[in-house]
């Protein structure tokens, strides 16, 4: 054996050694990739923004409206801060009032993405969950129409005097929670006035929340908007966290709904009348009530 053949040799002998210890080969590093972090959803409503007190201040036509635009873009990118600050690896957010095109799309953390714009489905405020998501986050909600103490307290239109699911009579943030439960994702946080975090606190028991106003004679008291986002970004933080203690809102089927509004719409197919501006409506299935409700309301 000639010196050149001898070291080719040894060369070869140690690469192969150190091949078997490298853990890019490793079978056991190849099947454990490092996890991902927790997929957030937030829904952000207008109602319940530190400062709002009037519906012109969420009307597209009102003088304070840009800057209402402003300061939702402000509480919503506190929640995505919060949700990375925990962890979060994707984030999804849906702009839920009105026509649903008020947030801004450069005014959003760009590690976050948006879905704007009216759906054509009844999921709603909640388009684009799933059950890929680990967590939903309410930003701006407000209580259900008719509750005392409440800024701008309604039930997704001014027609609507009460909703209810198996009995239980329902804010937004009520038969939202039920959309996700679908899924099995738990809501874990919701901003907005003192009632509705009590009315969403009695309905999924104590999640993480942040009231930025509290109603004094239809007048509001309320945080900054400065300080009302801090308040959200760490709210936000700690809920995500804690979300193994947070269970999914969910109701026995089959779901009967009765709906109460001031002026009647057309009769959806399936549905009941009741009495004067009151109808019910019963399906296996949630988001056919959904449906019906949309088409009703």
């Amino acid at each position: 054996m000639t010196l050149r053949t001898a070291s080719a040799r040894t060369l070869g002998a140690l690469l192969f050694a150190l091949s078997l210890a490298s853990p890019l080969s490793s079978p056991l590093a190849a099947q454990s990739p490092t996890p991902r972090g927790p997929k957030i959803f937030i829904s952000v409503d207008m109602e319940g923004l530190a400062g709002v007190v009037n519906n012109s201040d969420v009307s597209a036509s009102g003088p304070d409206y840009q800057m209402f635009r402003t300061i939702m873009a402000g509480e919503t990118n506190a929640a995505i801060a919060g949700a990375f600050l925990a962890g979060a690896t994707e984030v999804v957010v849906r702009d839920g009032h009105g026509s649903k095109n008020n947030l801004r799309p450069t005014d959003i953390d760009a590690r976050a993405t948006l879905l704007r714009g009216v759906s054509t489905g009844p999921k709603n405020m909640m388009e684009g969950i799933d059950s890929t998501f680990a967590a939903v986050v309410y930003i701006g909600y407000h209580a259900r129409a008719g509750t005392p103490n409440a800024i701008l307290e309604h039930t997704s239109t001014g027609n609507v005097l009460d909703v209810s699911i198996n009995g239980v009579s329902l804010p937004e943030g009520g038969y939202n929670a039920l959309v996700a439960g679908l899924y099995g994702v738990p809501v874990v946080f919701v901003a907005g006035d003192r009632a509705v975090v009590t009315q969403i606190r009695d309905l999924l028991g104590p999640i993480g929340a942040v009231a930025v106003k509290d109603e004094r004679n239809d007048a509001s008291l309320g945080l900054s908007p400065t300080r009302a986002a801090e308040q959200i970004r760490l709210g936000v933080a700690q809920a995500i966290r804690n979300r193994s203690s947070a269970k999914r809102y969910a109701m026995p089927s089959p779901y009967t709904m009765v709906l109460k509004v001031k002026t009647e719409r057309p009769l959806y197919a399936g549905a009941q009348r009741v009495r004067d501006g009151e109808f019910s409506f019963t399906s296996n299935n949630l988001l056919d009530v959904l449906s019906a409700f949309n088409a009703m309301k």
